[in-house]
């Protein structure tokens, strides 16, 4: 693995679960899928992008085992911090998976505010494809196509939100079908006022 990636959270890590918006963006995020995804407490679901755990904390209650992927050590030490409260089993696994495989396969792959964070997101949904068992599910969250002004410094951020259309159709490309999206929460800064969409799909 290329240990020269920057870790862009590094200083965020620590307090990142102390904003109330962050904590009700998650919250908002893992009522829709649990609303529109089927869990069973015998599926081991992937958290890509996991950071600290805000959206896998909801969602463990339901499955049997959460795995947190993220390429940010900090933030990953926070989730472990925090793994005992998870009403799941948890695995965190540091890597980056825009640029290493993880030879693994999940039931499902949630995800929030990551992929946006991800350059190429062709190549990101056929490794999310590959990686899933048949008939299992993403259900992916993320903002809706802004100005960049959503983060206060774009460093390591390649896409200004998303187009709905332009991403079911790279869904699509990879092989997913019943596609999905929804309204997931509405995120108000100074700035501007921001939406977040959940995008479901299955193998």
């Amino acid at each position: 693995m290329d240990k020269t990636n920057t870790d862009h959270f590094k200083n965020k890590s620590k307090s990142w679960d102390m904003s109330s918006m962050r904590v009700q963006n998650a919250k908002s995020i893992a009522d829709l899928i649990l609303k529109n995804i089927v869990f069973s407490d015998t599926m081991e679901v992937m958290d890509l992008g996991a950071g600290t755990g805000l959206l896998s904390y909801f969602i463990a209650p339901h499955v049997s085992k959460i795995v947190a992927v993220d390429n940010s050590p900090s933030m990953l030490n926070e989730f472990k911090n925090k793994a005992s409260e998870f009403d799941s089993e948890t695995e965190i696994i540091e890597v980056d998976i825009s640029k290493d495989d993880l030879n693994r396969t999940f039931d499902g792959i949630i995800s929030s505010m990551t992929i946006h964070h991800v350059e190429d997101t062709k190549a990101l949904f056929s490794k999310l494809y590959a990686m899933l068992n048949e008939n299992g599910f993403i259900a992916i969250a993320d903002l809706d196509t802004e100005d960049g002004s959503f983060h206060s410094d774009n460093a390591g951020v390649f896409h200004y939100g998303f187009d709905r259309k332009m991403l079911e159709n790279v869904a699509k490309e990879a092989g997913f079908k019943n596609i999905r999206f929804d309204l997931a929460s509405t995120i108000n800064k100074p700035q501007a006022t921001f939406t977040v969409f959940l995008m479901t799909a299955s193998k």
